[in-house]
């Protein structure tokens, strides 16, 4: 989440001085969430896949880094599908409920020590509704790009005086950097109460591997369909090559073979019950020349549950999860810069994030819990990079002030360089809905 300072203005984006959130999604791409290995070590679990990292941000802002992590998306399905409307509102809850933790962190930090605060919102743009209480005006804004706490630190039509103590600007540095960082600290203990929740309620998953890919979902009129696979059959081998058992490449292995193959068919040994056989399937041509098959894919696993004895193995289960997580977290967003020219094109917005939360919310609770904490993890993660328009990027002014003995840069040098991200931001948010939206499955049957 960001921090900068908000203009008066209702409609205007947050200047830089108020704390947003960004998020972009690096495109979740592959199979659905392949359930965690425990005990947990430093491995890719529910976000471990061979594609490209994973961004996402709130003006808040959440990177989804993952060179190599299996994530919630079906491999073979061209464009994102957000399912029944049930799933999706599901999704929208968690993102929603993702970015007021994180601004309720800027939010109470500040309010805690006596800062002085005059906006809190959810969105950006023209206001749809709102409330005003103890001097603060509380909305919910048009564009879902995140959220932002504001200042009224220069805000033109304040009438409190520039010198006012309470104001953010005035504060001792240590006052400001608490503020700046409390809503990385509020996501990332949302993200560790979430796991805890999830460990004493329905368990963690546990997963027991065999050979082949299990196919869980065949869309209606789709190649697969027409013929005659089922949803529940293992796809044993492809073309002759048989299929080991769950590993990072054996979904990416079958979805390569299909992709290669339009209007060719395809010979794929299946195990349906007890019966083993094989199917012909010809794939459909997508428009760049791919083919499809039409259904979702997973790592052919059996799930169990591990459920603790007492608060105390509840407490060990959750930290191991909650590291394991963070690994994940940290380790794709160095592969994502390593990668970076390869990465850049799978950064997503809300509307990707949203599909892929609606899948997960459709396929199982446990990928929930799961989507929810990572998504914490990530904006927490994301949140701290020294760019303008993060709550890194106010951190890096503040302890750049600090090492220049207490003098601040030029209030207009500051606002520009907050201001110009801020833009950037906001711009390539727009412009991943639009493209994200396109992307979406009934909107590309439609086109």
């Amino acid at each position: 989440m960001l921090l900068h300072f908000s203009p008066a203005s209702s409609t205007s984006p947050p200047s830089p001085s108020s704390f947003t959130s960004n998020y972009f999604l690096h495109r979740l791409s592959i199979s659905r969430p392949p359930y965690l290995e425990f005990p947990l070590k430093p491995r890719a679990h529910l976000f471990k896949s061979t594609s490209p990292p994973v961004s996402y941000s709130t003006k808040t802002k959440l990177l989804y880094p993952s060179a190599n992590r299996a994530d919630f998306r079906s491999y073979a399905l061209p464009g994102f599908d957000f399912g029944s409307v049930e799933s999706v509102l599901e999704a929208a809850g968690v993102l929603t409920a993702i970015i007021v933790v994180h601004e309720t962190g800027h939010f109470l930090a500040a309010y805690l020590q006596g800062i002085r605060v005059s906006k809190f919102a959810v969105g950006f743009g023209p206001i749809l509704a709102k409330f005003n209480a103890n001097d603060v005006e509380y909305s919910i804004r048009a564009f879902p790009l995140g959220g932002f706490v504001g200042f009224p630190d220069n805000d033109p039509d304040s009438d409190i005086p520039d010198d006012d103590a309470n104001l953010l600007k005035n504060r001792p540095i240590l006052d400001r950097v608490i503020v700046i960082s409390a809503g990385v600290v509020a996501n990332i203990i949302f993200a560790y109460a979430i796991i805890f929740t999830q460990v004493l309620s329905v368990g963690l998953p546990v997963q027991e591997p065999y050979s082949g890919v299990l196919v869980p979902d065949v869309r209606p009129f789709s190649a697969a369909s027409r013929d005659g696979l089922l949803p529940g059959d293992v796809i044993l081998a492809i073309n002759g090559i048989q299929l080991p058992e769950t590993g990072p490449r054996v979904v990416s292995q079958v979805v390569d073979i299909i992709k290669k193959n339009p209007k060719r068919n395809v010979f794929l040994k299946v195990e349906r019950g007890k019966q083993d056989f094989e199917i012909g399937v010809t794939p459909d041509e997508k428009v760049d020349g791919t083919g499809k098959i039409g259904v979702q894919l997973s790592p052919n696993i059996k799930i169990t549950k591990l459920r603790p004895n007492n608060v105390f193995e509840a407490f060990n289960y959750a930290g191991k999860e909650f590291w394991g997580l963070t690994y994940n977290v940290l380790d794709s967003l160095k592969q994502t810069f390593m990668n970076f020219s390869q990465s850049a094109s799978k950064v997503s917005g809300p509307v990707a994030i949203i599909a892929v939360g609606a899948e997960v919310a459709r396929s199982t609770v446990d990928g929930l819990y799961e989507f929810a904490a990572l998504l914490n993890l990530n904006l927490a993660v994301i949140n701290l990079l020294p760019l303008p328009a993060l709550d890194g990027g106010s951190l890096a002014l503040v302890l750049l002030e600090a090492a220049r003995g207490g003098r601040k840069l030029p209030l207009e040098l500051e606002q520009r360089i907050m201001s110009s991200g801020i833009m950037f931001v906001l711009l390539l948010g727009l412009f991943l809905i639009v493209r994200d939206t396109l992307n979406l499955e009934f909107i590309k049957d439609l086109l």
